[in-house]
């Protein structure tokens, strides 16, 4: 990843949605985030055998203040008629944003583990993403904390959408296919605490779908 900090989120849509929040994504609003100072790329993954369109976006950013940055927080409370329009219609949404605190490895890979966690972790994060990273076929590991309070920060966008949650730190794992990053979660189960174990059980892996980096902005 680039940069110190991130922003990552997650969202269901229905069906009959699903065309129009694949133009508003990738032909309006992650340019339009990619183009504030301070944010880097933007990368869209698909949750992969689910029965519903879930999405994982994970925006890389140059460090953790970004998401309480005031051309941020400027552009959360004046959203776009599309972002009016697209906002109330995302289901499950999640979000948090905060600084990269282990990582490992290099480079993206094309399916990835985003595992939510409750607390921060009270394991050694290096150990763990370097083991991780270590592993056949798998590409890079990282663990993100999450700024609660910049997170928390109430805004426009915000109380367009119902019940938004959050968490306090991501553990992401990225490899070259479905096989190696499945072997990669089942060693974590034995390097984690019970507590932090049960997550996994249900994490669906994502595909990539589509990647913005800011050079590539008109």
């Amino acid at each position: 990843m680039q940069g110190a900090g991130y922003l990552a989120i997650w969202s269901d849509l229905a069906p009959q949605d699903h065309t129009d929040w694949a133009h508003w994504i990738t032909r309006e609003h992650a340019a339009e985030r990619v183009g504030v100072p301070g944010f880097l790329a933007c990368r869209i993954f698909r949750a992969l055998g689910v029965g519903v369109n879930r999405y994982f976006i994970l925006y890389e950013l140059e460090d953790e203040r970004v998401v309480g940055d005031p051309d941020y927080l400027a552009r959360l409370n004046a959203p776009t008629p599309w972002s009016q329009h697209t906002m109330p219609k995302l289901g499950n949404f999640a979000r948090g944003g905060g600084r990269i605190a282990a990582s490992a490895g290099v480079g993206q890979g094309g399916i990835a583990a985003p595992l939510r966690l409750d607390a921060a972790p009270s394991w050694d994060a290096s150990a763990v993403v370097a083991e991780l990273a270590g592993l056949d076929r798998i590409i890079a590991a990282r663990v993100l904390l999450t700024d609660i309070a910049q997170t928390s920060i109430k805004t426009t966008e915000k109380g367009m959408r119902a019940n938004d949650g959050s968490f306090a730190a991501l553990l992401l794992i990225e490899g070259l296919d479905e096989a190696a990053v499945r072997d990669a979660l089942h060693h974590l189960r034995r390097m984690l605490p019970a507590d932090d174990r049960g997550a996994i059980d249900e994490l669906p892996l994502y595909s990539f779908a589509f990647n913005l980096p800011k050079r590539m902005l008109p």
